[in-house]
């Protein structure tokens, strides 16, 4: 599937691709934290910041033209999605500050004693708002183990947990650490059965995959537009005979219906042209690998073709890493299950400290992560030092074989020679 994939086409569509630092090349692998942009999405900001920039709710042509750019992003997003309709559609700062806003609404539907579940498995993000929110209200919060052996969340334990009190449960698409991916059409039937409402972080999962809300029958879900070639900026779609029945925080004057009443303040239209632009960047993926049907039928398109090219070199960055002696990688490594992860790949040597090897690949212009992450629940569950963590390396669609062959060698390399340096 490798030779279908367009990747020096791609790779020409983002700028930072092409950049060095004294002759060096540079590698990109930290895309679990944040990807690079085409240039097309730096050049939607750019001109909405020049041709369009005024606030909303006027009747000249600049605000005019803005709540266009606006309403634009809304309707990408709930193509993006498959929502029902861009109302279901919040756009806001970012993840985890709509995760908190969403926690404290929904708090108002619930009473000391109800319950709430959590996993060990999610982002920091998608467990603390609902912890803290737990200690206001004097909620119980349970916790939802991930299995060590098929790295991912289990209906069967969910359903051990589950009560007739048990308000909500806050689980992840995929991990941001194990890259593991969860089956979260299951575990949302499992806990809509008990009568809760399900909050799903998406954040790892969209880069990688195409997410339908209304097949999942979650009533929340989360994600990050600079995860996927966009700005920085986070989007929650929320189901809307839920959304609309609950009252947010915001000031008395400003508007009621939706999606406005949970997007407070003056929204970021500038991002919201990039994020549009980052939807058509999917699309544009789509249409050059023979779909010319909707926008939404060609980001489908896009995800059918990256992730067949993502799964290759995630098996080699895999294989590789697995001919080191001493070295774990925490998460599937199974060829045949591929299809079950994102290519988020975290490990660990036996005596070598993450960021040291890190610290060394990150002085060849190899871009990767240590630490833990925000993935607080999962290392502690693996036992893995909180102040250590794992190296991460994140694969992108923009990426090379030729990359992932230069990390390994990077990585092979540096682990021996750290090895003979503590003989």
């Amino acid at each position: 599937m490798m030779a279908d994939f367009p990747i020096e086409a791609v790779r020409g569509k983002f700028p930072a691709l092409s950049l060095t630092d004294d002759g060096r090349r540079r590698i990109y692998l930290d895309n679990p934290a944040g990807t690079q942009v085409p240039l097309t999405v730096a050049d939607a900001v750019s001109r909405c910041l020049l041709s369009t920039n005024a606030n909303l709710g006027g009747f000249f042509e600049t605000t005019l033209a803005a709540q266009k750019v606006v309403d634009g992003a809304h309707a990408a997003m709930a193509d993006f999605l498959n929502a029902a309709s861009a109302e279901e559609i919040v756009i806001g700062a970012n993840m985890t500050t709509l995760t908190y806003h969403m926690s404290r609404t929904l708090g108002r539907t619930m009473k000391p004693g109800d319950e709430i579940i959590v996993t060990r498995m999610d982002h920091e993000g998608n467990v603390s708002p609902w912890l803290q929110l737990a200690e206001d209200l004097g909620l119980v919060v349970r916790f939802l183990p991930f299995d060590e052996r098929s790295w991912q969340l289990e209906e069967t334990a969910l359903k051990a947990l589950l009560s007739d009190k048990t308000r909500l449960v806050a689980l992840n698409y995929a991990s941001n650490l194990t890259g593991s991916i969860n089956r979260v059409k299951a575990l949302t039937a499992a806990a809509k059965q008990a009568g809760a409402l399900v909050y799903v972080d998406a954040v790892q999962f969209a880069p990688h995959g195409l997410i339908d809300v209304q097949e999942l029958g979650c009533d929340f879900l989360i994600c990050s537009a600079y995860k996927f070639f966009g700005p920085h900026m986070g989007i929650l779609w929320g189901r809307r005979d839920v959304i609309d029945t609950l009252k947010p925080y915001k000031c008395r004057c400003s508007s009621n219906v939706l999606p406005e009443r949970f997007e407070l303040g003056t929204p970021q239209i500038e991002l919201m042209a990039g994020l549009t632009a980052a939807i058509d960047y999917f699309a544009d993926l789509g249409a050059s690998a023979g779909e010319g049907g909707s926008r939404r039928q060609r980001i489908a398109r896009a995800f059918e073709v990256s992730i067949a090219y993502e799964n290759t070199l995630a098996r080699q960055l895999i294989e590789g890493l697995s001919d080191i002696e001493g070295l774990v990688i925490h998460g599937i490594t199974d060829p045949e299950r591929l299809a079950e992860r994102v290519p988020t790949i975290s490990f660990t040597v036996e005596g070598i400290e993450p960021e040291t090897i890190v610290r060394q690949m990150n002085a060849e212009n190899i871009f990767v992560w240590s630490g833990h992450n925000y993935a607080w629940e999962v290392v502690h569950q693996l036992g893995i030092p909180a102040e250590q963590g794992v190296v991460r390396i994140g694969i992108a669609h923009y990426n090379t074989a030729a990359e992932i062959g230069e990390t390994l060698e990077s990585v092979h390399r540096m682990i021996a020679m750290l090895r003979q340096e503590r003989s």
